[in-house]
């Protein structure tokens, strides 16, 4: 069954606003919290959208540096001018973008429910299907 819950446009960036993009999905979000080596550093849980809802509105390839690592299938992007990381493609979910929860402003969110995801050991994690899940659906 679809979700009947309405889709609204959130919006959000990096800290110097070289970064900017938007998404749609209801106003009650699901966020992942992860504990592998790059998101513990990070401190902040992401919010994992469909590419189809996502756009950057906002910054060249010259304001977003890549970042890839161990796998290399997620490619982490951060402002090259305040080092934000704003949003990055998952390993998890190559077909959609992590939006890192705090850097959504303030207004469109009603709330966050937050689940974890042991990324530390992450092949077992995900083959025992705990897969963070786009938000909105689809993916």
């Amino acid at each position: 069954m679809a979700d009947a819950t309405p889709s609204i446009t959130h919006r959000g960036g990096c800290h110097c606003g070289a970064v900017r993009w938007t998404f749609r999905a209801p106003q009650t979000l699901t966020a992942v919290a992860c504990d592998c080596s790059i998101d513990r550093l990070r401190a902040g849980p992401f919010v994992i959208v469909p590419q189809g809802t996502f756009e950057l509105v906002k910054g060249s390839k010259e304001a977003l540096t890549e970042y890839r690592f161990n796998t290399e299938k997620a490619m982490h992007l951060f402002c090259s001018r305040c080092g934000v990381t704003s949003f990055y493609r998952p390993r998890s979910n190559p077909d959609c973008v992590s939006v890192l929860a705090p850097a959504i402003d303030p207004g469109t969110v009603a709330s966050v429910s937050v689940s974890e995801f042991k990324g530390s050991d992450w092949e077992a994690s995900f083959a025992a299907g705990g897969a963070p899940k786009p938000c909105g659906g689809g993916g």
